[in-house]
This record gives structure tokens, C-alpha cells and sequence, in this order.
């Protein structure tokens, strides 16, 4: 039946669509490392005389999560490669959209100054539970 339902295309759609995400979350996992690597030199050399202490500490931990989660997202590609028939595309975009909302709020606070920025990076934490989260249910269903 699988070589009949291959034929007709289904499994090759699917087949191919994994492969799609596959190749994006590993292109934005990549995208995000080189980032983090970029933000984290700005930061160190840039910003070091020119913010707190304190903030270059908060921009800091920004770096650090976007490092650690674009480590993610390259984890979701292989992950994908892995096990196929897992979705695992849900913790993918919840790792993007936490490094946005986590690590692009700490580094508006911290150039800016505007604390409440603050208060929407727990935010962007939630979605990297949730993105470790799904990927562990998926790959272990």
C-alpha cells in the first residue's frame, strides 16, 4: 500500500515538506548562532563602555539564550531528520519566537533603558519550555 500511496504522491509530498523544514530550522538555527555570535561581539566591544554593568549583564543573558536556543533549533533539524513522522515543527517556531520576544526584549532593555521591556521577556521564556517541551513529547511518543 505504501508503494501505491508513494505513486500517488502523498508520501513524497510529506517526504518532501520534512525535508523543507528540516533545511529551514537548520538555516535559521544557523542564521540565529551567527547572530548571537555577531550580537555577542557588539555587546563586548560596542556596548562595554557604553552601558551599566547591570544592562551589559541583561544583554549578556540575551546572548546567552539566543546562542542556546539557535542550538535549539539546529537540535529540531536534526531531530526532524531523525524521526519524520514526529511534528516537531511546533517547537522549531516556539524556539524563533522566543529568541525574538526573550532575547530581543532584554536587548531593547538594555540599550534603552525601558523597563518595561522586561515585563514581556517572560514571554519568550514560556515559548523555550514549550519548545523543549514539545520536542521532548515528540521525539518520545
Amino acid at each position: 500500500m505504501s508503494r501505491f500511496v508513494g505513486v500517488l504522491g502523498s508520501d513524497t509530498n510529506d517526504h518532501e515538506h520534512e525535508r523543507r523544514m528540516e533545511r529551514f530550522f537548520f538555516t535559521a538555527g544557523s542564521i540565529m548562532a551567527f547572530l548571537a555570535v555577531g550580537l555577542g561581539a557588539f555587546g563586548a566591544h560596542a556596548l562595554r563602555d557604553r552601558l551599566s554593568p547591570e544592562m551589559l549583564g541583561i544583554f549578556e543573558v540575551g546572548v546567552r539564550y539566543h546562542m542556546y536556543h539557535a542550538l535549539g533549533l539546529l537540535a529540531v533539524a536534526w531531530a526532524t531528520s531523525r524521526w519524520p513522522e514526529s511534528n516537531l515543527n511546533a517547537a522549531g517556531w516556539a524556539f524563533i519566537v522566543g529568541i525574538i520576544i526573550f532575547s530581543g526584549s532584554l536587548y531593547v532593555l538594555s540599550i534603552t533603558g525601558i523597563r518595561w521591556f522586561g515585563a514581556i521577556t517572560p514571554l519568550g521564556g514560556l515559548a523555550f519550555l514549550l519548545g523543549w517541551a514539545i520536542l521532548v513529547w515528540s521525539v518520545a511518543r
